[in-house]
């Protein structure tokens, strides 16, 4: 009897993921494209930018209220971006 190495194609691409360290990357890509489904198209025509650096969400925004309004809801945009990606790829956001 010999063991078999075969995997299914899911499985060897985690693999390969884990074994890369890519996970996070892959996540904060998703966190980043979820941005204007999660925010609404409103907020999102102010936000000139979007990026991560160590599970904190840096937007920059165009508008001082929306900025403002925003900061009152970091906790409900953590909690909606994590759970839209199935995974806790954020812990802050910083409204620049």
């Amino acid at each position: 009897m010999y063991s078999s190495n075969e995997q299914t194609l899911k499985e060897a691409i985690k693999k390969l993921l884990d074994a890369y360290k890519l996970n996070d990357g892959i996540m904060e890509a998703r966190v980043m494209n979820n941005w204007e489904k999660i925010a609404g198209s409103y907020i999102a025509k102010f936000t000139e930018s979007v990026h991560i650096k160590k599970r904190t969400l840096y937007i920059k925004l165009s508008s001082p209220a929306v900025k403002h309004e925003l900061s009152f809801a970091k906790s409900k945009l953590i909690t909606s971006l994590n759970n839209s990606v199935k995974h806790d790829a954020i812990d802050e956001i910083v409204f620049l």
